[in-house]
């Protein structure tokens, strides 16, 4: 959408008004505030956009804060290219106390004497926790088992074995230790998909022999989106809310850029493929005139063919 485009109304048969949904392509980088879901957070923003096709990539628990990219139209697209994307996080936790849900929204069940930590315990705690590890999902997740989330298994006081999963964190970085009692300490920590932070923690306290509960957890990063975060807030307030946008592109600049000429275009438009003398990779496709139509992916034996073409909102333009 461009900074001319309006929100239409439309009148129903009870003399009332109601929003009609409107093709819009394109990305909003949210700073999701805490106490709501990630969907009721997107549902507010695309209410702003009256947008008629939405999602978002990279769940956060309704007590999260930060960075969740909405995704409108062919953007939503996007999102799947992005959900094997790594992480960064700035997370606090508390030492002493264990809460069942591993968070400050759960229950206390277990405590320790031992509520704070010397700087070369957590220096060795957070190095054993570095690097490729495994990890036993937490029972408050939304992971199905025998067809059930097992949150819905956990608030039923049902226990389950969880299988332990391979996970990489690529960074374990303290930021703050606290000089109260008990204990707090903020990290900031880059990890792989599928990682869940307050059950770090817990094996964080688990190698110094104490007990911890996350209190915080506010994402920063995810693949290579970062920064530029906007507030509910700051969308509702602007004069143009579509100058807030960002391109579909801008979450794939990871990937090589090619210019094709309309030829080449229509054949990748219409499933064919083309010889070219690229390497083997996958590439962002513009045309001539420098608008972004999709991915293709240039293969081994001298062809290039389509991979994922954002047609609506190319031919939108």
């Amino acid at each position: 959408m461009t900074a001319t485009q309006v929100l239409k109304k439309k009148s129903n048969s009870k003399g009332q008004y109601k929003s009609s949904w409107q093709d819009v392509h394109g990305l909003f980088l949210l700073n999701k505030p805490t106490g709501i879901t990630s969907n009721q957070a997107l549902q507010k923003v695309r209410r702003v956009f009256n947008a008629k096709k939405a999602g978002h990539t990279g769940s956060l628990d309704p007590m999260a804060t930060g960075l969740l990219p909405c995704c409108f139209g062919d953007a939503t697209k996007v999102a799947g290219l992005m959900l094997n994307a790594d992480k960064v996080y700035i997370a606090e936790c508390e030492i002493g106390s264990q809460t069942d849900t591993g968070d400050a929204t759960g229950t206390v069940v277990k405590t320790s004497d031992k509520v704070s930590l010397t700087e070369q315990e957590i220096k060795i705690a957070t190095e054993k926790l570095t690097g490729d590890i495994k990890q036993i999902p937490p029972m408050y997740s939304a992971l199905h088992h025998n067809g059930k989330r097992l949150y819905e298994l956990a608030r039923a006081g049902i226990e389950v074995d969880r299988p332990a999963r391979e996970i990489t964190i690529h960074q374990f970085k303290v930021l703050e230790i606290g000089s109260n009692s008990p204990q707090t300490i903020k990290f900031e920590i880059k990890v792989s998909k599928g990682t869940y932070i307050r059950t770090l923690l817990e094996d964080f306290a688990k190698i110094n022999g104490t007990v911890a509960h996350m209190t915080s957890l506010h994402r920063t990063q995810l693949g290579i989106l970062k920064g530029n975060m906007l507030t509910i807030e700051d969308l509702e307030q602007a004069e143009n809310s579509f100058d807030l946008f960002q391109s579909m592109d801008t979450a794939l600049i990871e990937y090589e850029r090619v210019q094709l000429n309309p030829e080449q275009i229509q054949n990748l438009i219409h499933g064919k493929r083309f010889n070219c003398d690229y390497q083997p990779a996958i590439y962002r496709i513009y045309d001539e005139n420098s608008k972004f139509i999709g991915l293709g992916e240039a293969q081994h034996n001298g062809q290039f063919k389509v991979k994922n073409l954002f047609l609506k909102s190319y031919q939108d333009k």
